[in-house]
């Protein structure tokens, strides 16, 4: 199947070497040509990337992977955004195997996952970096190559910028997209993975995934890992060897020297079963062995102690505030069924009252109703062109989510349903009751209280009196932005 395609290639990226080969594959590959090639670097602060003319680069600051391949897919417009790793290896005709793959979806099929290979050395065994890149061949869901309908990115909110590193955002995202309802197809496209290659602590720093899984606990329950087929892992043995450990130091201070021999053999049972599987696996050279011998005793600490880091960043009893904003009327002029980038225009002082809050570090987020999707007066990519400019303008939103349905569509996400504010809340990572949203419909104030959350209400000449005399009663009423975030007590 070769027939168009219309779609758009998302590449984050660190400045690899790799970059570059990839787009000289990618440029005149076989088949549809794509509508836009957009690099993302996200080095802080960089620039002169090396790539080929035709070749887009964006800037996302250094946020990680989640946020860059947000900013690729809010700036792009068709209707596939094929995200790649800049460390893969194309085929010659990966954009007609990417059509094979996608052209044939019905509707309910959010999404397409390559099949990945990895090559690994016929002559000896794998190292243990080799063997954490091979697994990416029996992975759900990864990005390494990854296709999504732009509709649905919009709206599941697109990746949680709360995971940092190249590690379960994919897999959040995944999940989030089943639990509404749609399937994810595994295509018959082919990517490479070339193995990595790592320094002597590799292991030891990818520990700091750890934080990331309790993330994805505390936001998917405690059956996350048989859903994403992340496999069990060994955090139990990490406890147990990690406070067997700490019980052999202590126990000799308090005089018990019977249960610091028996900790003492515990730790090191379970040290050496670890070491010894995984110098097994390995070519078993004197460098791979001594750097599995010593980073085997300092990952099972190292493990717990990001675990708990993470549960504890994840269960905060005290969560920041948060600012959730409408969009129309409230951050830009309303335009109704607004479709054209250019026709963007900010509030006055908007822009300069939201970016004061993001420099004090309160979380911001954007709540909006866009009936014009459903009823055919706006396109979903250009939806998401404008949504991109109003980010260009603002700086980045912690959540976007928006509602594209109708009235009669009988969701649970349209304004003055709470649908938008909670997820918002749970892509922020915070209490709903510590929100604040800030609009200038009834509908605004009606979907922050049925969320728990507070809400102010600014007027503008298109708010009914009705809807006024409502908020003075269960919410607040300001004159204008400054004065809601004064009265939500986040004013600069």
């Amino acid at each position: 199947m070769t027939a168009s395609l219309d779609y758009t290639v998302v590449i984050p990226t660190t400045g690899r070497e790799t970059l570059r080969p990839l787009l000289e594959t990618l440029l005149p590959g076989e088949g549809p040509r794509p509508a836009e090639i957009l690099v993302v670097d996200d080095r802080p602060g960089g620039s002169g990337l090396d790539v080929p003319e035709g070749v887009r680069v964006l800037r996302s600051g250094g946020r990680g992977p989640a946020a860059a391949r947000n900013l690729g897919w809010r700036t792009a417009k068709s209707e596939w955004i094929a995200f790649v790793d800049d460390d893969v290896v194309l085929a010659p005709d990966w954009p007609r195997q990417l059509a094979d793959d996608l052209l044939p979806l019905p509707p309910e099929v959010a999404a397409s996952q390559a099949r990945i290979t990895v090559p690994l050395p016929g002559d000896r065994r794998p190292t243990d970096d080799e063997r954490g890149t091979a697994g990416l061949e029996r992975a759900r869901w990864i990005t390494a190559d990854m296709a999504y309908r732009r509709r649905v990115l919009v709206e599941a909110g697109g990746f949680d910028e709360r995971f940092p590193r190249a590690f379960r955002e994919d897999s959040d995202l995944a999940l989030r997209v089943a639990e509404a309802g749609y399937r994810i197809a595994r295509g018959d496209r082919l990517t490479t993975h070339p193995a990595r290659r790592a320094g002597f602590f590799s292991s030891l720093k990818a520990q700091r995934g750890n934080a990331d899984n309790a993330l994805m606990r505390h936001k998917h329950g405690v059956l996350w890992r048989q859903r994403t087929g992340a496999g069990s892992g060994r955090l139990g043995l990490h406890a147990l060897s990690t406070v067997a450990g700490l019980a052999a130091l202590v126990l000799p201070v308090l005089r018990q020297r019977g249960k610091a021999m028996l900790a003492a053999g515990v730790w090191a049972g379970i040290t050496a079963e670890f070491a010894t599987s995984r110098v097994l696996s390995g070519p078993r050279t004197p460098g791979e062995v001594a750097r599995m011998v010593v980073t085997s005793v300092l990952i099972p600490p190292a493990a717990c102690y990001h675990r708990i880091r993470g549960e504890i960043a994840a269960r905060r009893r005290r969560p920041p505030v948060a600012v959730l904003f409408d969009r129309d009327d409230t951050l830009i002029v309303d335009v109704p069924y607004l479709a054209d980038p250019d026709g963007v225009r900010p509030v006055p002082g908007a822009v300069e009252l939201v970016r004061g809050l993001r420099d004090r570090g309160v979380p911001v987020g954007v709540v909006s109703n866009q009936s014009g999707v459903a009823k055919g007066l706006i396109p979903p990519d250009r939806l998401a062109a404008v949504n991109a400019r109003v980010e260009e303008l603002f700086g980045p939103f912690g959540t976007w989510q928006v509602c594209v349905h109708d009235d009669g569509d009988g969701c649970a996400c349209r304004k003055p349903a709470p649908g938008l504010v909670l997820r918002a809340a749970g892509e922020l990572g915070v209490d709903p009751a510590s929100c604040v949203v800030i609009g200038d419909t009834g509908a605004d104030v009606d979907a922050a209280l049925a969320a728990g959350a507070r809400a102010v209400l600014v007027p503008t000449a298109r708010t009914l009196e009705p809807e006024i005399a409502r908020a003075r009663r269960h919410a607040a009423v300001a004159r204008d932005l400054a004065d809601a975030l004064r009265i939500a007590g986040v004013a600069g």
